[in-house]
């Protein structure tokens, strides 16, 4: 069977919903937005869906190139969500590169939306759960992208500054528990 399940597809799509962190990102894409025009939210979400899609598949044959096991490569990937949770909670700038020649691919689909942390996540998520949620979320995650890129300016008004700030706090709570999570589930494997 497919291994369809409905905890699975929501607590992933939670994870990468607080990874991506498009709300979030909301200043970021009006910045993009009054500095480049429009913003191609079609082309965004489909790319960096695209890209997500592929990572999950590719990614673990490119670990085991390198010489790279799983459980590695997912305690690896909870440091990332650590210090990417970090970010959102206290809201410092650990690492990210916002400077961009165009709006539409770069820096939207990627590094904003598939970047590093999310691709990480995706290949963590991998050895937890089965891949069709997992695709399913990312799916979800992908069509929300579009929705969020679209209304972003109505997004901002409606929930104003300190509204974008506690959603973002929030999600950095969780994903600061998800990290911990995967942190501890896949640590033991390191010692086997």
């Amino acid at each position: 069977m497919l291994g369809l399940d409905l905890k699975e597809i929501i607590t992933v799509g939670m994870v990468l919903f607080a990874v991506i962190d498009i709300i979030g990102s909301i200043p970021i894409i009006i910045n993009l937005r009054t500095k480049f025009g429009h913003i191609e939210s079609e082309k965004a979400s489909t790319v960096s869906g695209i890209i997500l899609i592929t990572f999950l598949f590719v990614g673990e044959e490119l670990l085991d190139i390198i010489g790279i096991d799983v459980n590695s490569f997912a305690v690896a990937g909870s440091f990332v969500l650590f210090f990417l949770a970090l970010e959102m909670i206290l809201g410092i700038r650990i690492y990210r590169d916002e400077e961009a020649s165009s709006a539409s691919i770069v820096p939207l689909a990627f590094p904003l939306i598939a970047g590093a942390g999310t691709m990480t996540t995706l290949l963590s998520l991998k050895s937890q759960f089965h891949t069709t949620n997992i695709i399913i979320a990312i799916l979800l995650n992908v069509i929300l992208v579009y929705i969020v890129l679209k209304s972003s300016s109505k997004i901002e008004r409606m929930l104003g500054k300190n509204g974008l700030g506690v959603v973002r706090k929030t999600f950095g709570v969780v994903l600061l528990a998800i990290a911990v999570k995967l942190f501890a589930a896949n640590v033991k494997g390191l010692f086997l």
